[in-house]
């Protein structure tokens, strides 16, 4: 039997993240994954670093995407000094083209809400933002232009957080699936994995959409973790002699570019349970927004393909912070923005657990309390 300050459940970029943030107040911190860490959600992100919302239920999510945004450099900068390893944040910027029959006055409606968000936006014209990359589509009848936002290749960062977290004494265990959380009357003491209990004065579960399957048929659980998998498909393309300098979006897809000169084109939203596949009909609804949105790409050559089960929820916000269950917190349900949300998530877990703050209001972060699907009857 082994024995831990802090037990986190699953090795994405969430639970790396907590992992290496508590391993600099020197816990003993263990990380258990079902398999290698930083090979679900995480590893299948395009690493666009926005707090823009997609949608009106993502609004609640702005404050706390746009701390996170800020706290990125710090987080990048600890990551590469204790890994050694570069992990290709860039703030270059991101172009939002409108298309028809969206107009101008349109747009100008967006920059006035994101800016009751404090989220960085300015209204350019179509001239000034082919400045900044004149490889968007002719057809565009209006642009938007966010200063502040940058990228990450997830496929650096994460080995970064692993290395980096390890350097800090943080134990990794690959192939360690978590078949339960051991509770003793109303107090978490640990998990079970691999056949094995392992006890720890703190329990963290973020393995994203699995988190659900971890709770399955214990009620006092389920109720906290109602996560599902959202299957996002994407495409690695790369054409000769051409570059992409930022970040290109419209609301049928986005354009990432990559350090060596390739681009990253998503993304589905699929409601297909836990199966993790590419399909002709899903790629095609990708290329087809790639190339509305930059028609060159249609020469392109398709690199890669593949596919991502990203953690949703009932309300597609995620679940973050203690619950009523003395030493066992959650940290899931990022959905389409973990990698974005990886660092406020960190700070908020190791605020809760080394100094026993609650999630703080000053962002929303209460928003997010496990306890809001609380439908038991205790909770009244």
């Amino acid at each position: 039997m082994s024995t831990f300050d802090v037990a986190i459940v699953g090795g994405g970029v969430i639970g790396l993240s907590i992992a290496f943030e508590l391993a600099a107040d020197n816990l003993r911190v263990v990380v258990l994954d079902r398999q290698r860490p930083g090979q679900e959600a995480s590893w299948a992100a395009a690493g666009m670093l926005s707090p823009a919302p997609d949608s009106p239920r993502d609004i609640p999510l702005a404050p706390l995407g746009n701390e996170s945004l800020r706290l990125y450099p710090q987080f990048v900068s600890a990551i590469e000094e204790e890994s050694g390893r570069q992990v290709s944040f860039a703030r270059c910027g991101a172009i939002e083209v409108h298309l028809p029959p969206h107009r101008e006055i349109d747009r100008d409606q967006k920059v006035a809400e994101y800016r009751l968000l404090e989220i960085a936006a300015e209204a350019i014209s179509l001239s000034a933002a082919r400045e900044r990359e004149k490889s968007f589509t002719p057809d565009a009848s209006a642009a938007l232009w966010f200063p502040q936002e940058a990228t990450v290749e997830p496929r650096l960062l994460l080995p970064a957080l692993l290395v980096a977290a390890q350097n800090r004494g943080v134990l990794i265990r690959p192939d360690s699936g978590v078949s339960g959380v051991i509770c003793e009357q109303n107090r978490c003491v640990g998990v079970a994995a691999a056949g094995e209990k392992i006890d720890a004065a703190h329990v963290v579960v973020a393995a994203g959409c699995f988190s659900g399957q971890i709770a399955s048929g214990n009620t006092r659980l389920e109720r906290f973790l109602p996560t599902r998998p959202v299957r996002g498909q994407m495409i690695a393309l790369r054409l000769e002699g051409f570059r992409l300098s930022r970040v290109l979006r419209s609301e049928r897809g986005y354009l990432v570019p990559r350090r060596d000169g390739g681009i990253v084109a998503g993304s589905t939203k699929e409601e297909a349970g836990f199966e993790k596949r590419v399909t002709a009909a899903g790629i095609r609804k990708v290329l087809e927004a790639a190339i509305e949105l930059c028609p060159a790409l249609a020469d392109a050559e398709i690199v890669e393909t593949w596919s991502g089960l990203r953690p949703g929820t009932p309300d597609d916000l995620p679940i973050l912070g203690p619950t009523d269950i003395t030493g066992l917190s959650v940290a899931t349900g990022h959905y389409r923005n973990g990698i974005l949300l990886a660092p406020v998530t960190a700070k908020l877990i190791r605020d809760w657990i080394v100094d026993g703050v609650a999630p703080s209001h000053a962002f929303g972060a209460e928003a997010f309390s496990p306890l809001r699907f609380d439908r038991s009857p205790s909770s009244g």
